[in-house]
């Protein structure tokens, strides 16, 4: 049972969807504390990360939490705050939260998304968005007709250091980027690893997993729709999965601009997760932990007030739910909008179908 809250009429208000009604989220504004109320799904690791970003944010409230593991929960809700649910269906009927993230496995990503527009919940979407496009644009018009925010959890995009480096290149100091590098090499079997990381049919991989971090980033800097891709995928480290654990993909962009994207899920290496830019005016090394290195007549340079001076992950979530509460706040649109994350998906579905065809394969032909 949940306890009354006033709530000040914006629209009409529909108290449930037992009638198959869409609860329009912009039929009431927040509660009367001003307070944004959170619902986390999938209270896991990641979940994890991102309850303590809402801890540092003036605001938002973690107000409940759910996952189908019970002692699991009680952990999580006991650590940060708010009702635990075992069935995330519970957490979108409680009418006081305003605001999800969807931090599941993959491939459960696109019922709780639909689920969580019905009830008139704004949607923090963790990536990748769906295993299939098809899924993606149902997402998207869900939110549409609902009238909810769908933003989603490009991370990178709100850490320091890229943060800088995109300041730098819309500057014009650096010129036109010509072309690009990006790459996330890391151990694959963390301590978070699940069996369905280790299935495609699943949503797991590498390539979504990991490698859709740096396609995101270096086509976020380069700021050109991508046209085309070649890619190669493959399973080189682990024999127990039924999907890729390495990948390299060219990616052409309509500027003119190439990009290189680097994807390993590796059992023996080292970790790697920089992005190198080649611009007409000078060159950019750029790293989560180090900060941003401009490179000019023959030598490179630290660029002032780039790296990082604490937890970058921690920092770029904190930057990353501000701006998904300030487009709540003033009814813009999120930073990281459904229909831009659409355009990263289509990009990852088209290089997989260009690995298996063993060709480049052109955005505008293909249909996912």
């Amino acid at each position: 049972m949940y306890n009354p809250v006033s709530v000040r009429k914006t629209r009409s208000v529909a108290s449930d969807d037992r009638d198959g009604n869409v609860i329009r989220s912009q039929d009431y504004l927040r509660k009367d504390n001003g307070m944004h109320r959170i619902g986390i799904i999938g209270a896991g690791d990641y979940g994890a990360q991102h309850a303590r970003a809402l801890q540092q944010i003036d605001g938002a409230k973690i107000a409940a939490a759910s996952r189908t593991n019970q002692s699991a929960l009680t952990e999580f809700v006991d650590e940060f705050g708010g009702e635990g649910h075992v069935d995330y269906r519970d957490l979108l009927a409680d009418p006081q939260i305003d605001a999800v993230v969807i931090a599941t496995p993959h491939h459960h990503h696109t019922e709780i998304a639909l689920a969580a527009a019905h009830m008139g919940k704004h949607i923090l979407l963790e990536k990748p968005m769906a295993p299939t496009l098809a899924e993606c644009d149902a997402i998207i018009a869900a939110a549409a007709q609902a009238g909810v925010k769908l933003m989603l959890g490009h991370v990178n995009r709100f850490t320091h250091p890229y943060r800088v480096a995109k300041s730098l290149i819309e500057s014009g100091e650096l010129g036109t980027v010509i072309m690009g590098t990006a790459a996330m090499q890391k151990f694959w079997f963390e301590p978070n690893r699940r069996d369905w990381h280790l299935d495609r049919t699943q949503g797991g991989g590498v390539w979504l997993t990991v490698g859709i971090h740096p396609l995101d980033r270096l086509t976020w800097l380069i700021d050109s729709p991508i046209t085309a891709v070649s890619a190669q995928f493959g399973t080189y480290f682990h024999d127990n999965m039924a999907a890729d654990d390495t990948g390299m993909v060219f990616v052409r962009y309509a500027s003119g601009a190439v990009g290189n994207i680097i994807s390993t899920g590796y059992s023996i290496g080292a970790p790697k997760h920089g992005t190198e830019l080649t611009c007409s005016k000078g060159m950019l090394n750029i790293d989560y932990a180090t900060g941003v290195q401009l490179g000019r007549e023959d030598r490179w340079q630290v660029v002032p007030d780039s790296v990082p001076t604490g937890n970058w992950m921690l920092e770029g979530l904190v930057n990353e739910w501000r701006g998904f509460l300030n487009a709540i706040d003033t009814n813009t649109e999120p930073p990281v909008a459904g229909t831009v994350a659409r355009e990263i998906m289509h990009a990852v579905f088209a290089a997989e179908a260009s690995s298996d065809a063993g060709r480049e394969i052109r955005l505008s032909e293909f249909s996912g």
